[in-house]
Order: C-alpha cells, then structure tokens, then sequence
C-alpha cells in the first residue's frame, strides 16, 4: 500500500486545485487501423451509484493513443468477462484480439476504491489448457495470465491509476515502458485574455490542467528537470530574457518556490537540464554573439562551450551526458552540431534539406528528432546518428519544437491546423498522429515530462 501511494502522491498537489476536464483534446488522425488489436472490458462497478471516473475507458484510450494498440470497441466483444477464469480464449482469438483486459471495482470505504484487474494472452490460453495434473491434482495453469495485480487509490487517483495500470499493460504486450503517467508542459497565448501568456502543465492527455504562471509578456522553451519535479523556462516579464525554475510540489507545508538564475547582459535563453540535474546548458550573449554555456546550478559557475562568429542555440543533452547537441548557423544555414565534452570538439550531424533545427536525443542515444525545412516546408524528422538516415514524420504545416516521450514511442511538437497554432502527437515510426486542439489559444512549446513513478 505505501509503494502504491508512493507512485500516486507525485501528483496530488496539483490535482487539488486543477481542472478535471480535458484542457486539450487528442484527435486521432492516423495510424490505429494498423495497430494491434487488444481488448478492455469494461471493469464491473460493485458500488452504488455511479463511477467518478471511467477507469477501463482511461485505460483503452491510453492504448490508443500509444499508436501500437487498436482497443476493440465493447459493441463488438463476444462477452463481458470480469476475471480471468471466464475469459473464453477461442473466442476472442477467433477476433485476432491479443490480449484481454479484464477487472472489477469496489468501494472498500467512502472515497476509497479496490481496483483488480487482470490481463490476459488469448493465444497462450488457447494453444495450451487452463489445467494441469500435477501429483495426481488440477492445478489451474496461469501462463496465460500476463498481469494479476490489486490496488486501492483514493477518488482523486482513480485517472492516474487507470494511467498506471495502462503502463504496465503496455509493458506486458510490448515489453518497454509506457508512459501515461506523465505530464506535457506548454504555453497558451491568447491576446484576449487578462494575461496573454500562460505557462501550464497537464496529464500527457490534457487533463488535470494546471497555471503555473500567467504574464503580460512572453514565456518562452519550458523544460523539465531529470526528476519532473521542476520546470525551468524563460519570461520575459521584466523587458529582458530571464531563465527561471519553477518547484512543482510543496515542501514542508510551503508553497513552491520559483528561483532564476543568475542574469546576465544580453540573451539569456533556451535552459537544457543535464542529465544529473546539476548543471543547465543555456544560450548567452553576454560575450556579443549567442553561445552555448553550462552553468553550475549551485555554484553559478559558468563554462563557456562553443566560440563561434555566428548564432550557437538550442542546446540538448544526450542521455548519457557526454554531448550536447545545439543549432548553429556556423555552416551558413541553421544545422545540427554535437559538442564533446571530454575532447571539446565539435562535429556537424545534419546534412539533409535546407536546414535543420531544435534537436532532442532519444531515451537510448541512438538518434536526434529535430525539425527539418526542405522546399520551404518544416517537417519534424528522426536521424539515425549512427547511419545519418532522415526519416520525415509529419506532414503537418510549420512544424516545430518537438519533444519526446520520456520511453521514446511518441514525439509532441507545435504546429499549425486551421490558421491556429496547437499541439500534435506523432509516433517515432512516424505511421500513428493525433492533433490536441486547445479549449482557448493557441498552444506552442510543448515539453513531456520524465517518467514520474
């Protein structure tokens, strides 16, 4: 129970005074006929009245929306099983189905809930039997069973615990992490509103939203520190670019705390997080031309990175922090560079189109997404950084700064639907997309959380 509680409690602080409806709102708009097909039966309520929150409806589009699963729709399941025992293997195997969910709810005190599901392989169920002979005994046979887990949240956690469950069903049929349990960061403007500029953060699918800041001027590159539990951005609430960070949670009863770092003349822009948390690689200007520093966090002590006669911007860390990836118009047209830090060289990654821009690394260091212009167009594209293959993987229309999901199955990025600027998904293979079309502004800057349990 408190290894339960330790998973959830993350985000309770911000569930408390945040809006329980879907500030963005996640339209599919290719990729799921190809996907695999999977089954959630609906889980059976044992309480009065109604469910606060439909838990298996959470679970299945969280499948969806992952771009690898096609959940079955309930008119179309050949029966409502509630446990294992009563899954009938052949006939959901006759459907081509996977895997079927199955589960049952309960209210254990008031506000408390028993959730218990179970998650089955059709195809190990069907090719084997449910019982063995054991000593001369029947011995129920639980290979087929790929998941068998209780737990018991409170109101307020049944979404993130249907997120939860929907990580680790993900992780049983695909054997990699899921990552529903996360959260986007994003600016809104709006230039009818009080405050034009809002930096807000909400779950991965756009509940739960949460204004962190609201300001006359313009807020700029949100990131997330390796632990999710701070955002660094850049305001320019002041008339000049300040970086600051942002605690996310309270401590000792207090509230959050909002620090910058220290500023300095000119551009002080684009924070990156290395990996450790320790340290921030940050573009400056204070020297004339913007350049790549790393700064101490603690210290404020500052290393300067790339000396060059042109712009140096955008920098991002690999995951194993050894390089640092950054723009550079130092070829002519903005490119992709990678800075060592062990041997201070500097190497050009891009080559394709007319330039590219804005690189982040994937979680296993094998590639960068970035975004590409060729003939005018920006695309977001992955380059293999071993090979130097481009694969182009959006055909939206003025695509930009992309961000990857903390276990590298989908990339979100800012682009333009209808003359309005809003937030999209695409997977890494480029075959599933989904647009988030905002409730109120236009939407820009998105940043995906670290995993958070």
């Amino acid at each position: 129970m408190m290894k339960l509680r330790s998973l959830l409690v993350l985000g309770l602080w911000l569930l408390m005074s945040s809006r329980s409806f879907a500030a963005l709102d996640i339209l599919i708009t290719q990729g799921v006929d190809s996907a695999r097909p999977v089954a959630v039966v609906p889980f059976q309520w044992k309480g009065p009245g109604k469910l606060p929150t439909d838990v298996s409806q959470v679970i299945a589009d969280d499948l969806r929306r992952s771009g690898k699963f096609n959940p079955i729709k309930v008119a179309s399941m050949p029966q409502t099983p509630y446990q294992a025992s009563q899954v009938k293997y052949e006939a959901w195997a006759a459907m081509g189905v996977e895997g079927v969910l199955v589960g049952s709810i309960s209210e254990s005190s008031p506000g408390q809930y028993q959730i218990n599901y179970q998650l089955v392989d059709v195809l190990q169920g069907k090719m084997g039997e449910s019982t063995t002979l054991q000593n001369g005994q029947l011995v129920q046979n639980d290979q087929h069973l790929l998941l068998s887990r209780t737990g018991t949240v409170t109101t307020q956690q049944l979404r993130q615990y249907a997120h939860l469950i929907s990580d680790h069903v993900y992780k049983a049929l695909t054997g990699e992490r899921g990552a529903f349990l996360t959260r986007i960061a994003y600016v809104v403007y709006n230039p009818k509103a009080k405050y034009p500029f809002q930096l807000r953060i909400a779950d991965y699918d756009g509940f739960n939203e949460r204004v962190l800041l609201r300001s006359h001027e313009p807020i700029l590159s949100p990131t997330w520190s390796p632990d999710g539990k701070q955002l660094a951005y850049v305001s320019m609430e002041n008339r000049t670019p300040n970086i600051y960070i942002q605690d996310l949670y309270s401590h000792n009863g207090l509230p959050p705390k909002r620090t910058h770092l220290p500023h300095y003349p000119g551009l002080n822009s684009a924070p990156s997080w290395s990996p450790d948390g320790k340290n921030m690689a940050l573009v400056l200007s204070k020297d004339g031309q913007p350049e790549i520093y790393i700064e101490n966090i603690a210290s404020g002590h500052l290393t300067r990175v790339t000396h060059s006669p042109r712009i140096d911007t955008e920098p991002t860390w690999s995951h194993d922090g050894k390089y640092i990836y950054f723009s550079s118009e130092r070829g002519g047209n903005p490119q992709i560079y990678r800075y060592d830090l062990a041997s201070k060289q500097v190497t050009r990654i891009t080559w394709e189109g007319d330039m590219n821009l804005s690189a982040e690394v994937t979680p296993d260091d094998q590639s960068i997404v970035l975004v590409n212009r060729t003939n005018g167009q920006y695309r977001i594209a992955r380059q293999d950084l071993k090979t130097g293959y481009m694969q182009i993987l959006t055909d939206t229309s003025l695509d930009k700064s992309p961000s990857i999901a903390p276990n590298g199955s989908m990339i979100i990025y800012s682009t333009v639907v209808h003359n309005r600027q809003v937030l999209a998904l695409v997977s890494m293979d480029g075959r599933f997309k989904a647009t988030l079309p905002a409730k109120d502004g236009d939407v820009r800057s998105p940043a995906w959380s670290p995993f958070l349990n």
